[in-house]
């Protein structure tokens, strides 16, 4: 195969390549800038490109392999990272122009780790402002490779559409109300909203401190498997992050007997388009011929948790941008500036019944989730809108209300949840699906992401770029 048609390949195919010296992290490193400099500019996924530190770090990593260091399975493997997360000597602007002149002096804990596990950091990429809703009226968003007039799936959109075209091998996005989970979608990609806790957030600009989670997008759930054991654990910098034990890369799983996964069809329809409902019944049929028991149950009522999350958004947001808002408000976009002001405007007892309201919901679910393993849902009741649809979407919240519907209950209540390609639509849009786990549970819902994959196709699929 010629160097110029590795773009597509999974970490899990190039990393024994490079373990046995038959591909050379420089050499792919460069394919890879090549690449970013014939494709990104029409499709604006990176902020800012760091080619001589990665030229540098492929050295490096060649050398360490050459003598028999090799660190594990990103060792090499050129990756991006939502220009959120702090790197050391180079601008993390977080989609803002408030921070455009920031440049940190360490690299965020996750950065940090994926370097020491050998990964090769291309550059920063594009977000929406502050990882909210939309992008800061002064950049240029970046262009869905499977349609550019539909959605790229808000504030990971960046990290998507590097990943889908071929311009990384994986990346680092966040999810606060489904931005991992949406760009995933819409770009036919699996990604990973880990337990809350789980991964640091230390060096990660906040947008709300109780919702925020980092995580891993990737072409498959075995690569996902592999991003997360090199970010995942404890960090001492970040207080809130979890206690314990990094998970092990798993085994490949071609079965799920025994498995148990609930279904609300009800909950599942609710808006939702058909050919999302014929997808989802297309992930049913494979699931059961995995072997798993699809099992119908009632989910915990959501749509009012959906209904609060901007209120419980704005009140976190308006918190971390208090050094900066509203002593520097002519520098913000209209989303943002709206949602600080929602968050400024609310009063105490307001937000306690939505605190009350998502304790509740948390425990509703967790209860759920004691009886089944996981829990099967979309991620949202259609295929990535084209932007016409969208600027309706914004101009109703109850439309609004019902994108979000199947993600932010769960930056709420803290679950993990692996999104993942399992369809298109007639006009070659992917669709994804979610699977939603018990908390501290990745690892189970990342070896049935893999166990689909196994006997489907949608992951292996790309748009034409």
């Amino acid at each position: 195969m010629n160097l110029s048609d590795w773009h597509y390949l999974e970490i899990s195919e190039l990393a024994p390549l490079l373990k046995r010296k038959a591909l050379s992290p420089v050499e792919l490193v460069r394919s890879q800038l090549d690449r970013i400099s014939a494709i990104d500019g029409k499709l604006h996924a990176y902020a800012k490109l760091m080619a001589y530190e990665a030229l540098e770090a492929a050295s490096k990593a060649e050398s360490e392999i050459g003598r028999g260091r090799y660190r594990g399975p990103l060792h090499g493997i050129p990756v991006a990272v939502k220009d959120l997360f702090w790197t050391k000597g180079v601008v993390t602007a977080a989609g803002t122009t408030v921070h455009r002149d920031y440049v940190p002096q360490e690299d965020a804990t996750v950065v940090r780790r994926l370097r020491e596990a050998g990964a090769i950091v291309l550059g920063k990429l594009q977000l929406t402002e502050g990882a909210f809703a939309t992008p800061h009226p002064s950049s240029v968003p970046p262009v869905n490779p499977w349609g550019a007039n539909h959605w790229t799936g808000a504030s990971s959109s960046g990290s998507a559409v590097a990943a889908s075209a071929g311009l990384c091998f994986a990346s680092l996005g966040t999810d606060t109300g489904g931005s991992i989970r949406f760009p995933c979608a819409a770009n036919g990609l699996t990604g990973l909203k880990p337990s809350w806790g789980r991964v640091s957030r230390h060096g990660v600009f906040e947008l709300a401190a109780t919702l925020d989670h980092v995580g891993p997008i990737a072409r498959s759930a075995r690569d996902v498997a592999l991003m997360f054991e090199a970010i995942d654990g404890p960090d001492t910098l970040d207080p809130s992050s979890l206690p314990g034990v990094g998970t092990a890369v798993l085994a490949p799983r071609h079965g799920l007997k025994g498995v148990r996964v609930g279904v609300d069809r009800e909950w599942n329809a609710r808006a939702t388009d058909e050919e999302t409902l014929k997808a989802m019944e297309g992930v049913i049929a494979a699931l059961r011929e995995l072997g798993a028991e699809v099992i119908e149950v009632r989910t915990p009522e959501s749509f009012p948790i959906a209904g609060a999350w901007e209120m419980l958004c704005g009140v976190q947001a308006a918190v971390a941008h208090a050094e900066t808002y509203p002593a520097r408000a002519s520098e913000y976009g209209p989303a943002l500036s709206r949602l600080i002001d929602v968050g400024r405007a609310t009063d105490g007892m307001s937000y306690q019944r939505v605190i009350l309201d998502a304790i509740a919901f948390r425990g509703h679910m967790s209860a759920l989730l004691e009886t089944i393993d996981m829990l099967l849902a979309p991620v949202q009741p259609f295929a990535a809108p084209t932007h016409e649809q969208l600027g309706a979407l914004a101009q109703d919240p109850e439309l609004n209300q019902r994108l979000i519907q199947f993600t932010s209950p769960f930056n709420v209540s803290g679950h993990p949840a692996l999104s993942m390609p399992c369809g298109h639509t007639a006009d070659g849009m992917p669709i994804g699906c979610q699977l939603v786990g018990r908390r501290g549970y990745e690892s189970a819902l990342i070896a049935a992401g893999e166990a689909f994959q196994g006997i489907s196709k949608w992951h292996r699929m790309h748009p034409p770029v």
